[in-house]
């Protein structure tokens, strides 16, 4: 249990998984009825980019700090205008406006994914935000007490997962993000996902893991591939070749049952990150039915 988020917070690895996050749930408030968004491993909710961590590594420079300064065609920014909102609200305000709507200098705090779901969410709608780590934990529950519609536990992730489906409103997002700090990660998020889906069949579910060595990742896939789930999609972004099988070269998002319009968003989106978040031109994108 000594991960922390503030290493990576704004990498190029969270700006697509909450981007992905932001667009399921600006989809299922296309309806009027309530939805439930859980946070399997929901970290500290809000990182300080000014802090000696994540100054450490700079990683939310080559992430949020390039897509915050660079030219997005006018389709893109509308798609990523819900989450890229929320960023720039907390930097607004954590400046007193002086700060956040322009390039990576400007950029001060950055939101996790329990923030962007409850600024997103409606007053119906409602989060349960689980972390286990005891000082994120801390953090957490601060952080969101500013909002009355939101749940925070201390569980490990897939014990809290397991608690909390099926939800009351019989439709919502499920967020599986774990540490991956410990081996054998890949192994437990499958189970994660098996026992979820078993409670919650209609629900949409977003699972993310880190891609060094592309071999383990093509088992966890063909693990998943092998439940015979329907509407199962892989989204794959490596911002370089996957030469090196010792360092992140990308990520991938699992989705079940993600909105029907999702596909097209990314199809149009990808390409645009490819070229804002790459390193070099081995950076590249795949989109994959399991």
């Amino acid at each position: 249990m000594n991960y922390r988020h503030v290493y990576h917070a704004g990498n190029f690895a969270d700006v697509l998984k909450h981007l992905i996050l932001s667009l399921v749930i600006t989809h299922l408030k296309r309806k009027t009825t309530p939805f439930r968004v859980i946070d399997t491993h929901a970290g500290a909710g809000l990182y300080d980019l000014s802090s000696p961590e994540a100054q450490k590594t700079g990683e939310w420079l080559e992430g949020i700090g390039r897509l915050l300064s660079a030219d997005l065609p006018a389709s893109v920014a509308a798609a990523m205008a819900p989450y890229l909102d929320v960023v720039r609200r907390f930097n607004l305000a954590a400046a007193g406006g002086a700060a956040g709507e322009g390039g990576r200098g400007d950029l001060l705090f950055y939101p996790g994914s329990p923030i962007i779901a409850a600024e997103l969410m409606r007053s119906q709608d409602y989060l349960i935000a689980n972390e286990l780590h005891p000082a994120d934990f801390e953090a957490l529950g601060a952080t969101m007490s500013a909002y009355s519609n939101v749940k925070v536990m201390n569980l490990d992730g897939y014990v809290a997962e397991k608690s909390v489906l099926p939800p009351k409103e019989r439709r919502g997002v499920v967020l599986i993000d774990p540490p991956f700090e410990e081996p054998g990660e890949l192994g437990r998020l499958f189970q994660g996902v098996r026992q979820g889906v078993k409670r919650f069949a209609n629900g949409t579910f977003l699972i993310w893991y880190p891609i060094k060595d592309p071999r383990p990742v093509a088992a966890f896939k063909r693990e998943l591939a092998g439940l015979g789930l329907d509407k199962l999609t892989a989204v794959e972004f490596f911002r370089q070749a996957p030469d090196d099988l010792e360092r992140l070269n990308g990520h991938g998002l699992v989705m079940l049952n993600a909105p029907f319009t999702l596909g097209d968003d990314l199809k149009e989106i990808l390409p645009v990150l490819v070229e804002i978040l790459g390193r070099d031109k081995g950076a590249f994108f795949e989109i994959t039915a399991l």
